[in-house]
Parts: structure tokens; sequence; C-alpha cells
């Protein structure tokens, strides 16, 4: 495997929807890899887990760099919007 960076965060104040629902997630993990479904070649992969409930308690998302991209304005924008409320 060939990892190139990759960032753990906490997110034990959120939630997550797998096959079986709803579950409390834990962990955020981004990481920019070979994707596993997408077509590129390299992606920006993010995982969001809850290892104490088994490997099903995960959320997995490959994105291209334009797709990443554009995640994080909207995530800036809805935080920075978020924050005058």
């Amino acid at each position: 495997m060939c990892t190139y960076s990759t960032e753990k965060i906490d997110v034990a104040a959120s939630s997550g929807k797998g096959p079986d629902g709803w579950f409390p997630l834990r962990t955020a993990t981004v990481y920019y890899d070979h994707p596993v479904h997408a077509p590129d070649a390299h992606t920006v992969n993010i995982d969001f887990l809850n290892p104490d409930r088994g490997p099903g308690a995960r959320v997995a998302v490959e994105l291209s760099l334009d797709s990443a991209r554009a995640l994080l304005e909207a995530l800036q924008v809805t935080v920075d919007r978020a924050k005058h409320h």
C-alpha cells in the first residue's frame, strides 16, 4: 500500500449511517491513496469509523481531487455560516 498522506481526527460527537442504520462515530481518517471503486488512479479517501462496533461501523468515501476541493469549500462556507447562528 502506498498511502501518501494520512490525517486522523476524533469525531466522537458525530453519527454515521451504514447498512444497519445510524451509529455513533469515533474517528475519521482522511488520506490520499489508490481508490477501491472510484475510476481515478488516486483519490482523497475519508473513512468514518467506530472501531468498538466492528468493521460494519464504517462509512467510506472516495473523492476525485476536484470533488474533494469542492467539498472542502462547501464545508468551509457551511461552518462559517453556522458560526453566525
